[in-house]
């Protein structure tokens, strides 16, 4: 007797773990936002307000960490987009108003993303499923956060 009831109490137990996998392999991720552009083309839609953490490691690691807000702009011309920094940054760092990253947009996200350092550095990204934070790595110099405000 007590056998039959361990046997039904483990299947039982499985039973509502399967459930739940099923549950939260079908669950849908969080819908990105699009903008359509004059053109008639469709782009990720990143531009507005973020907050920046900037994380400085490799040759700029003397700078250290420090946060900063930029503004993403979206020309609607060709796709392409600026990040426009609203504070200053530490000393010996560049002034608000100056460009932080410029890159290309389409429907699926970022197609190409440089970080401006004197110079246009590529830069490798991730992008959040919601599309509500971006991750920047310029090789061998700084971590970049942004996250929408």
């Amino acid at each position: 007797m007590r056998k039959m009831l361990l046997i039904g109490t483990v299947c039982f137990v499985a039973l509502i773990a399967w459930t739940g996998l099923v549950y939260a392999q079908t669950a849908k991720p969080a819908a990105v936002k699009l903008l359509k552009l004059p053109n008639g083309q469709e782009v990720f839609d990143i531009s507005g307000e973020w907050d920046v953490l900037t994380e400085n490691y490799g040759e700029l690691a003397q700078f250290g960490t420090y946060p900063n807000v930029a503004q993403i702009t979206i020309r609607e011309s060709d796709s392409s987009f600026q990040a426009i920094r609203m504070k200053d940054n530490p000393q010996p760092g560049r002034k608000a108003g100056t460009l932080i990253m410029v890159g290309n947009l389409d429907k699926n996200g970022i197609t190409k993303l440089d970080v401006l350092a004197g110079g246009p550095i590529p830069s490798t990204y991730k992008i959040s499923e919601d599309g509500n934070r971006i991750d920047v790595d310029v090789p061998n110099k700084a971590r970049l956060k942004f996250t929408r405000k």
